[in-house]
């Protein structure tokens, strides 16, 4: 996968991550008892995150931010002014990235990190069996993406495609849904989000 900046090693991604959520989680006065019962993750699985003891998958992560009241996008260690409300540009050796590196997916934010913004746009790259698990999710918000290259299967409720290179699709993320690299090699998506 290609890496605008210095990519950091996978525990170091977790302990990022997982400072992050804790950080988060203490600012809204939540205990983990709280967190789980939000999120139906149990509150052994929460406390591994959070000590970066094990890797969220996307679909914990999304539950974990509809739980906390933010976007996936304010899950992601920054880089550079975060919370700038004025922000128009990210430079790509700026961008702020998160490595879903037991499954495969990396994300990387497009657009500026700012605090309660409803839009982020992503970069998702998937290795070749990448995938967001076999259990499908449901988040706040709607998505949309254009597959760059490669192939990627999407499921939204009983539905299922693949989508080859300039395909696109949209979607409410309340939808069950899941997706996975259908291509022998990487895959790229072009993704939105909006809550």
């Amino acid at each position: 996968m290609s890496s605008p900046a210095a990519t950091p090693s996978a525990p170091q991604v977790d302990e990022e991550i997982g400072a992050g959520l804790r950080r988060l989680r203490r600012e809204r006065s939540l205990s983990l008892v709280d967190l789980a019962a939000r999120t139906n993750l149990s509150i052994g699985f929460l406390s591994q995150i959070e000590r970066g003891k094990s890797s969220p998958t996307l679909r914990a992560l999304a539950s974990m931010a509809d739980a906390l009241g933010v976007g996936i996008g304010d899950l992601f260690p920054q880089t550079g002014v975060v919370g700038d409300q004025t922000a128009t540009i990210v430079r790509g050796g700026a961008r702020s990235a998160l490595q879903l590196w037991r499954s495969g997916i990396r994300k990387q934010l497009l657009t500026p990190h700012t605090e309660g913004s409803k839009l982020s746009l992503y970069l998702v790259e998937m290795e070749r069996g990448a995938s967001t698990g076999d259990e499908l999710y449901t988040h706040g918000g709607e998505e949309a993406g254009l597959v760059m290259s490669g192939a990627m299967a999407l499921r939204v409720e009983s539905e299922s495609w693949t989508l080859l290179e300039g395909d696109s699709f949209r979607f409410l993320s309340s939808r069950p849904h899941r997706f996975s690299n259908a291509a022998d090699g990487e895959t790229r998506v072009l993704w939105v989000n909006c809550l």
